[in-house]
């Protein structure tokens, strides 16, 4: 696997305003969920830059959900090379081989991070968002592709 990272190669022309991810974080909040009911599932969600959500996938297991989105994607000839890929779970360096497979250049994750996957994510250069929640979130790698669009909150003197 970690010979094909080296030779993926993720589009640099597409960026992510701040308000489009705020935007995508709201609709998966409001997405109905099995979790709301019943709680220990991972959910995942391929979506559009500008917040349209195009699947999402619940299971117990994180890469069976990850694993649904890709054969989606190949069943239906969906490029990934301008989406955003959304998952309720930590940003594991397969997680992020996965994303860099589907060619996907924005993962984004309400949760945190391993070493390996930041270590990964650099090397392919996605833009790898944690901590996403309201409108909040880490860039951990490929600022680059961000676009600050929204106001910044400024601390009280």
């Amino acid at each position: 696997l970690m010979s094909e990272i080296d030779t993926i190669k993720l589009r640099d022309d597409v960026t992510l305003a701040d308000e489009q991810l705020f935007a995508l974080i709201e609709r998966v909040r409001k997405h109905e969920t099995i979790y709301k009911q019943a709680g220990a599932v991972h959910g995942c969600a391929l979506a559009t830059r500008q917040g349209e959500i195009l699947m999402f996938v619940e299971d117990v297991g994180r890469h069976n959900a990850v694993d649904a989105i890709a054969g989606f994607m190949w069943l239906e000839d969906i490029d990934g090379s301008d989406k955003v890929f959304y998952t309720t779970g930590r940003l594991t360096s397969e997680m992020v081989i996965k994303c860099a497979q589907m060619r996907i250049p924005f993962l984004v994750s309400r949760s945190g991070l391993t070493q390996m996957g930041y270590q990964i994510a650099q090397k392919t250069g996605i833009t790898m968002l944690g901590r996403a929640s309201g409108r909040h979130y880490l860039a951990f790698t490929g600022r680059q592709r961000l676009l600050r669009t929204a106001p910044q909150p400024t601390a009280l003197a």
